[in-house]
């Protein structure tokens, strides 16, 4: 137990510098979200808004 603990904080170390990959393969474990529900539509659309505000921003600093 003592060296798992040990090369599970040396892997710790290892994923500060691949922590993306690492994550990703958790992500489907984790993902619980209702596609039907309004709640997640009504958060979809708030993000979509936001997000094509930050678009129109950024294009019109660009000209």
């Amino acid at each position: 137990l003592l060296q798992r603990q040990g090369s599970g904080a040396a892997g710790g170390n290892s994923k500060t510098s691949g922590g993306q990959d690492a994550s990703k393969k958790d992500v489907p474990e984790d993902f619980d979200i209702d596609m039907d529900a309004p709640e997640t539509e009504k958060a979809a659309v708030a993000i979509q808004s936001q997000f094509r505000k930050f678009q129109k921003k950024k294009n019109d600093e660009k000209s």
